[in-house]
């Protein structure tokens, strides 16, 4: 009786300890173990890493936004390089690390349509419908992409992104097709398959903007990504 009564507080010390030892090791590297980005990811979010990880000079081959062991190498050096536990993946310190932040879509909300159909107004005034849902869609599709600001209210704000805005056509009516285009696009149609930028070949001859990959042309627009 006595054995059993023994070994079952040495079983009860074992696991004190080794709980005891979980919560040290997560006071040691806290929140890098939600894991955001790894390997086999892929996406807009993979893409922003190896870009950051380039411009340090840490990822050496073409960014594809895929995850392979050669995106994990550079992550673990660069974790090095800032003391930050090295797991090869991007959590949320490496990421905040790395100045990459990404936004999610937001509610259909009236607020929500009520802006975006603004900028979808102003915008594309004239346009197809479905050409009035792709704006939109771009405009949504940088909220979730790490190189524009989070929220809708931020992208459409961004200094220099949209001229409707700093012009005075963001404030003139709203067509009453912008928002019923402004709720298609916040329910999750995006007739441009992910694309972030947009542009009409006759109005602009900026280098960066024609120096993008056109995914689709619909109506007067160009879809890059």
């Amino acid at each position: 009786m006595r054995s059993d009564i023994k070994y079952i507080s040495k079983f009860l010390a074992l696991i004190i300890s080794l709980l005891l030892l979980a919560a040290i090791i997560g006071r040691i590297v806290p929140h890098e173990q939600q894991t955001v980005s790894s390997i086999g990811s892929y996406g807009n979010e993979v893409r922003a890493i190896q870009e950051k990880l380039k411009e340090r000079g840490l990822f050496k081959a073409n960014v594809t936004g895929y995850y392979g062991e050669i995106t994990r190498n550079a992550v673990k050096a660069f974790q090095k390089q800032q003391g930050i536990t090295q797991t090869g993946t991007a959590g949320p310190i490496t990421l905040k690390a790395l100045g990459i932040s990404i936004g999610t879509v937001p509610a259909a909300t009236e607020a929500n349509i009520d802006l975006l159909a603004r900028i979808i107004s102003a915008e594309a005034r004239g346009e197809p419908y479905v050409g009035q849902v792709a704006v939109g869609a771009v405009i949504l599709n940088r909220i979730e992409h790490p190189s524009f600001p989070d929220t809708l209210a931020g992208v459409i704000y961004q200094n220099g992104a949209f001229t409707a805005v700093t012009d005075g056509q963001f404030n003139q009516p709203v067509s009453p097709s912008a928002y019923n285009a402004a709720r298609d696009a916040l329910n999750g149609w995006d007739p441009t398959n992910g694309c972030i930028y947009y542009y009409n070949p006759n109005k602009t001859s900026n280098k960066f903007i024609w120096s993008r990959q056109v995914v689709t042309v619909i109506g007067a627009h160009r879809f890059c990504i």
